[in-house]
């Protein structure tokens, strides 16, 4: 019994370790440094401080903060649009085309977010592929003025978030059992009306899924408004990135971090308030 102990606890012990080490240990050390005062020559300085969160109350962050969270909305309702009639249809294709499906989904994370990121560009740029789609189409005269622009940016969040809501909403989907589906038709249900009250309450767990699997990292890639926005969109992670390389304010930036996580931690609290509610359980 002592050596099955033994030997488990010397199997779980390498998490732990790594637990420590690179998760904790990390956020343990940008909650000290953000209560440290910026110092000229090595950047940190030991005395202590509460003036990093004050700062952040001036108008120029809070209108970073309320901004990063509208993109974030707007990016994550686009998100659910698209991806919640993908995943919901794609649980009801045959196990050959799902498998198709999945695939291609799964192929371009093999690359680079980053490259694919460059892609768009060569998409929304003057005279690129899509002004010259419109211009062929008759609907334009001129080069639109897209790339470096919000309508940019909320497309490349789009593009980078939208197969964890349609995979958050499949797993959902798979599992429903469509006798019920058919057991509402048969009972006079609309096919509208079916969805909305045996689909739809069925794979809201899903939704809320890949609601917070979209929006909580929405708020923190900092590099897609750089590459499609240019200096125009300015967010969150950006301004974080602007303390830490250029201003080399490292307690300021460890501050915003720390309240970045919080917002985020609340985001995950509400979603299992949520999940685990008994309005939820009514539902389903």
């Amino acid at each position: 019994m002592k050596r099955k102990r033994r030997v488990s606890i010397a199997a779980i012990l390498p998490m732990y370790l790594f637990t420590l080490l690179f998760v904790l240990g990390p956020l343990i050390y940008m909650l000290i440094l953000s209560f440290a005062s910026r110092d000229g020559q090595w950047g940190v300085s030991a005395e202590f401080t509460l003036k990093n969160y004050p700062r952040m109350l001036e108008p120029i962050y809070l209108r970073t903060f309320w901004n990063s969270i509208k993109l974030s909305l707007l990016s994550t309702l686009f998100v659910l649009l698209i991806g919640y009639p993908f995943g919901y249809f794609m649980a009801r294709l045959t196990k050959k085309w799902r498998t198709i499906a999945m695939l291609l989904l799964i192929i371009p994370f093999w690359t680079s977010t980053l490259m694919r990121l460059y892609g768009w560009i060569i998409f929304f740029r003057a005279n690129g592929v899509f002004d010259g789609l419109l211009m062929g189409l008759g609907l334009t005269t001129a080069p639109l003025k897209l790339l470096y622009s919000y309508p940019a940016v909320v497309v490349g969040m789009i593009y980078a978030l939208v197969p964890f809501m349609i995979y958050s909403v499949y797993s959902s989907a798979e599992k429903l059992d469509w006798r019920l589906v058919e057991a509402a038709r048969d009972l006079g249900a609309s096919g509208f009306r079916a969805f909305l009250t045996v689909s739809l309450p069925l794979t809201a767990p899903g939704i809320f899924s890949g609601v917070i699997l979209t929006f909580v990292p929405s708020m923190g890639l900092y590099f897609i408004a750089d590459v499609l926005g240019g200096n125009k969109i300015v967010l969150i992670g950006n301004l974080i990135q602007e303390q830490l390389v250029k201003l080399h304010d490292w307690p300021f930036a460890a501050a915003m971090s720390v309240v970045l996580l919080v917002l985020t931690s609340v985001f995950l609290f509400l979603y299992r308030r949520v999940t685990k509610s008994d309005s939820l359980e009514g539902l389903v």
